[in-house]
């Protein structure tokens, strides 16, 4: 498995990571077993960069975790975001940015996972009533007394980026990032460069809407609430799957595995974050670390999906209007 360091001051890492939210029923049901499965079998293929969230699934997903890596916590590298709200049927409720928000989260995180520390730690999405300066403060106590070894952000624009990066020295950022989606390219990736931040890009496959199968979304599915996936936003992002699809099959790869590595191919400070809760799907993501473009064909993938192609937004309105990164 091949290497990349997380920013300046951050890990080394897999040069894939498996996002594990799907393994929480996200995407509509999980199979447990197969769920721990698939996190052993990237553990056995090199991949050390396991990312959860504390409110995936209201903690189900960091005990799933915790079970599978269990007697091998040394082998892996856990990335763990924070601060959203939930109730007792999965709304979201808000994000909380305080520092004793901090504490609380990152005592619970330790305590399902089954860990003294967490490697990187970062606030799910910004907390509009908080500074972020007091957020990271917060999370650099908990870097002095050893239960976090990195920060990191998720979704925050250029300016907090540099707030907080003021603050303490910040590994990464997670965002979403592939050929359907872009905007992180138009000023949050010039600053990460500049300050030596690296990127953990999710979405690189656009939440299953890259594939060679067609999508098919049962009732506990969140996409389905989601504009890029319905009526004719589908049927026109379906499209440009399709001819992906062609580039992908003349190139004698998946076109999963064609957006996987065009993501990695952005620089070496982008790591992809391939989200799966099975282990063909793992392997398959796996074949991508190899893939290489010419300039050619990255030219003829931009002709195809140039930026801004796909349409509809990649969360409902009241969701976008959260993110910091969109501002």
């Amino acid at each position: 498995m091949q290497k990349r360091q997380l920013g300046a001051t951050g890990p080394v890492v897999s040069a894939i990571g498996l996002g594990c939210m799907g393994m929480s029923n996200a995407y509509g049901p999980a199979d447990r077993d197969e769920s721990i499965a698939t996190v052993r079998a990237a553990v056995d293929a090199g991949v050390t960069l396991l990312d959860t969230g504390d409110f995936y699934g209201q903690g189900h997903n960091e005990l799933l975790i915790s079970e599978a890596i269990r007697g091998r916590r040394d082998e892996v590298l856990l990335s763990v975001k924070f601060g959203a709200m939930r109730d007792a049927e999965g709304a979201f409720l808000g994000f909380d940015g305080r520092p004793v928000a901090v504490a609380n989260s990152l005592a619970y995180s330790l305590q399902r996972l089954g860990t003294d520390h967490v490697d990187v730690y970062r606030p799910a999405r910004l907390d509009p009533d908080v500074p972020i300066e007091d957020t990271i403060g917060a999370i650099a106590e908990q870097v002095e007394k050893g239960h976090v070894r990195h920060i990191g952000l998720s979704e925050v624009g250029a300016e907090t980026i540099r707030r907080a990066h003021a603050v303490h020295p910040i590994a990464d950022l997670q965002i979403e990032y592939g050929l359907l989606e872009r905007g992180v390219e138009k000023e949050i990736l010039r600053t990460t460069r500049e300050l030596g931040i690296g990127i953990t890009a999710y979405g690189v496959l656009s939440r299953g809407l890259i594939s060679a199968t067609p999508l098919a979304i049962s009732s506990g599915d969140w996409r389905g609430h989601t504009p890029r996936f319905q009526g004719d936003n589908l049927r026109h992002n379906a499209a440009l799957v399709e001819k992906l699809g062609e580039i992908a099959r003349d190139k004698g790869v998946t076109v999963a595995q064609l957006a996987i590595a065009w993501v990695a191919a952005r620089g070496e400070d982008v790591v992809p974050l391939v989200g799966t809760s099975k282990r063909a799907r793992l392997e398959e993501a796996i074949g991508a670390v190899d893939v290489t473009f010419t300039e050619q064909e990255l030219r003829e993938i931009d002709t195809v999906v140039p930026v801004g192609a796909a349409a509809g937004t990649r969360y409902p309105a009241q969701q976008m209007a959260m993110l910091d990164s969109e501002r």
